[in-house]
């Protein structure tokens, strides 16, 4: 194409070099001008950038195929639901190298985005984070330690964090999450990583405009390390279902003898908690303790329980909570667990290795949240910086060049 500029030092010209383009429309032929610089191994196509052509495909397809490659429950589903939905046939491996390719890119195109224009400020603003295990290849778990009898790993976990609003509650005092207002990140890289992620997260969704900010989170000493490091401005709560679990045991522990005795007791310690917090709960515990004919190993037992409790007390004022109209439970990041990772990296058959399901990961966080449009948008400008900064000559050619 006469427009297009004149080779590079040391570089060679192929005036027509073809190139088939996947596009919504089907494969599209382009021939270019294709400029190959042998010393460095590298090439470039002028037309290509222009296009804003995303490997083998147009921009508007390889945004559909990363949509479905994200939604859908596999790869091969998505190949298939893009063939139903759009009459487009691509090969199942296509998604996989797309979402390596692009999630880097978008992820870091996601890193510079400002926080909103909005000026309203936000009530109750939620920041949440939990964990669940995800498969992976063989290979990459030899030697972790993991939960299997043999004290093998079969998973990694992934680490998931939610950002959420709440505006009102409902008639009876109940919180109501603001609609469409979750948004998620995700990684495999640890709860430290987490934690810049989701502070980062919490900045672009207006953490400076919240009145109010609760940190949710289950008993792991990693969730509170991030609330202490990311969010100390944050009301701590324990998750209310999480602390039921150790209610359920501490009654277990104390009636061990009497079923029904144990079971109206639990009953009544999560009425009396849930109403105030569990203080009555604890007197009674400890007087129990003291007065009960208990081993010392039943003896330490319980009182590691009592323990537990004493620990979180500032983040189990459940009474204070409610009437403040704040959620006790975490059962949006629990549902995200679920939804976000177990639908679409938890699927039978499914053994991924680490940068085939970390990108996966943060490529469905982006989609399925607010900030899609933006990254996007974003992305050319991340191509063009990473271009700046790509090395094209090698140490012996600058040697020549000098």
């Amino acid at each position: 194409m006469p427009d297009e500029p004149a080779p590079r030092p040391r570089e060679k010209c192929y005036p027509a070099r073809r190139r088939l383009v996947q596009t919504l429309f089907g494969a599209v032929e382009v021939r270019r001008r294709y400029y190959h610089h042998p010393p460095s191994h590298t090439g470039r196509a002028p037309l290509d950038e222009r296009l804003g052509l995303v490997g083998r495909c147009s921009p508007a397809g390889a945004r559909l195929m990363c949509q479905a490659a994200a939604r859908s429950a596999s790869y091969a589903a998505a190949a298939a639901d893009l063939q139903r939905y759009a009459g487009v046939a691509l090969e199942t491996r296509l998604f996989d190298r797309l979402v390596q390719r692009v999630a880097p890119e978008l992820a870091a195109a996601l890193e510079t985005l400002p926080p909103g224009a909005e000026t309203q400020p936000i009530p109750v603003f939620y920041v949440s984070p939990d964990g669940t295990g995800v498969p992976r290849r063989r290979e990459e778990l030899a030697g972790c330690a993991g939960r299997q009898p043999d004290g093998t790993a079969k998973t990694r976990e992934a680490k998931l964090g939610a950002v959420f609003t709440q505006t009102v509650t409902d008639a009876e005092g109940e919180p109501l999450r603001d609609p469409e207002s979750t948004s998620y990140v995700g990684t495999f890289a640890g709860s430290a990583e987490l934690g810049l992620r989701l502070r980062q997260e919490a900045t672009r969704r207006g953490l400076a405009r919240a009145q109010q900010v609760v940190f949710l989170g289950d008993g792991s000493a990693w969730v509170w390390e991030i609330a202490r490091l990311h969010f100390p401005e944050a009301t701590q709560i324990l998750d209310f279902y999480h602390a039921a679990e150790y209610v359920g045991e501490l009654a277990a522990l104390l009636q061990a003898d009497d079923e029904a005795q144990r079971r109206r007791q639990q009953t009544q310690w999560l009425q009396q908690m849930k109403a105030t917090d569990p203080s009555a709960m604890l007197e009674e515990a400890r007087r129990r303790l003291a007065t009960g004919d208990f081993s010392a190993e039943q003896s330490a037992e319980i009182q590691s329980k009592i323990a537990y409790f004493e620990h979180q007390a500032e983040r189990t004022h459940y009474g204070v909570f409610r009437a403040q109209g704040y959620f006790i439970g975490s059962g949006v990041i629990e549902a995200g667990c679920k939804n976000v990772v177990g639908r679409r990296l938890k699927q039978s058959g499914m053994f991924w290795s680490e940068p085939g399901a970390e990108n996966l990961l943060g490529l469905r966080c982006l989609i399925l949240g607010p900030h899609a449009d933006a990254a996007w948008a974003l992305r050319p400008h991340i191509l063009a910086l990473q271009h700046a900064k790509a090395r094209r000559w090698l140490p012996a050619d600058l040697a020549d060049a000098a």
